[in-house]
């Protein structure tokens, strides 16, 4: 009896469902829960399994596959992935300015901004057909309102009139800002609290390159730097509301709504601001255009928003630390601007803040 007992009982496993935080799976649409969890479970369940029973390798249950790879050391982390996606995004706004730069040479500011706004929207609707990608819930549409006015409109219109009189060099003191107002904005809006260290390295990387950027401009505040300031602002709020909603659906479809919330208004504002602002179409004209459209509006805020759900925003937002730095660079490959002296020194700083803060708890 007691060797039949033993052959017939049951024994408990725990199984611990685990997220992909770093690129938000879980909320990926299409995706069907393991049997006995559920998505958003946040205490384990119990699964019954005879003794002597054994389970498929590759079975589908992926929490006990991600359970068995912890039990093995065999688990990827998360976080250099989070960190290269986020660092493709920096890459692509770092491109951001010239290119508007460019862009300028065939249209006015208010066309520039709303064609390119108007392609992303396409090209963002075109992938969300045909992934058939639901609609978000209708909670979500307050915070992808937030991204869209200040990512998609606020940004980029306030950055581009900016650089009708300001220089690259000069317009990048709202990139060297961004990375500390945006961690500030996520810990009000998240609730959390980064460590001093996180904020004495921040801080040390913000005033590094303020003090490069200014000085290279000479420090004169003009209509063109209360633009840069207000584009700090909204853009800080937009990365913020983007970050948190990439936790919940994967960072393309956040940045992908933004932009066709904005469609309707951008579709209007290019149809009327190609009537009154003339074109003169180049090629530096059209390449400005589309990067800016593609490159920075779609591509660079799809790896940016997945990036921040994998590492946190805070972490993310140093990153851009670096931003300036790269804007420069293509300033003087692209635009033929001559490169400071002073930066290779600058580049060191705020590469050691950067590392600093990576490491930092936040």
């Amino acid at each position: 009896m007691r060797a039949q007992d033993s052959a017939t009982a049951t024994r408990t496993i725990a199984v611990t469902a685990t997220g992909d935080s770093g690129t938000a799976h879980g909320a990926r649409a299409g995706s069907a829960p393991t049997a006995g969890i559920q998505p958003g479970d946040a205490t384990p369940r119990s699964a019954t399994v005879p003794t002597g029973a054994t389970v498929p390798t590759g079975a589908a249950n992926p929490a006990g596959a991600a359970a068995a790879g912890d039990a093995t050391g065999s688990r990827t982390d998360p976080l250099p992935r989070g960190t290269l996606l986020a660092g493709l995004g920096v890459a692509a706004f770092s491109l951001t300015f010239p290119s508007t730069v460019w862009g300028l040479e065939s249209f006015g500011p208010w066309s520039l901004v709303a064609v390119r706004s108007t392609l992303a929207a396409l090209v963002a609707g075109a992938f969300l057909l045909v992934g058939r990608v639901p609609l978000p819930e209708r909670r979500h549409w307050a915070g992808l309102a937030v991204v869209a006015g200040g990512v998609v409109i606020g940004f980029p219109l306030l950055t581009t009139l900016a650089l009708q009189t300001s220089t690259t060099s000069h317009a990048a003191v709202v990139v060297g800002l961004l990375p500390l107002t945006t961690a500030a904005f996520a810990a009000v809006r998240t609730g959390r609290r980064p460590s001093r260290t996180f904020w004495l390295a921040a801080v040390s990387g913000a005033v590094v390159v303020i003090v490069f950027t200014l000085q290279q401009s000479g420090g004169a505040v003009s209509r063109g730097d209360l633009y840069l300031f207000g584009a700090l602002l909204v853009c800080a709020a937009g990365y913020t509301e983007g970050g948190r909603l990439a936790r919940l659906m994967p960072g393309w479809q956040v940045i992908g709504w933004a932009l066709i919330l904005c469609l309707p208004l951008m579709a209007a504002g290019s149809a009327v601001a190609l009537t009154v602002e003339p074109v003169r179409l180049n090629a530096h004209g059209v390449i400005g255009l589309v990067w800016v459209a593609v490159g920075s509006t779609f591509f660079g805020l799809y790896v940016w928003y997945r990036g921040m759900a994998a590492i946190g925003v805070p972490k993310a937002s140093q990153l851009q630390l670096a931003q300036p730095l790269l804007t420069l660079l293509w300033s003087v490959l692209l635009l033929g601007e001559t490169l400071p002296l002073a930066a290779p020194i600058a580049a060191v700083a705020v590469l050691v803040c950067i590392a600093v803060t990576q490491r930092a708890k936040s």
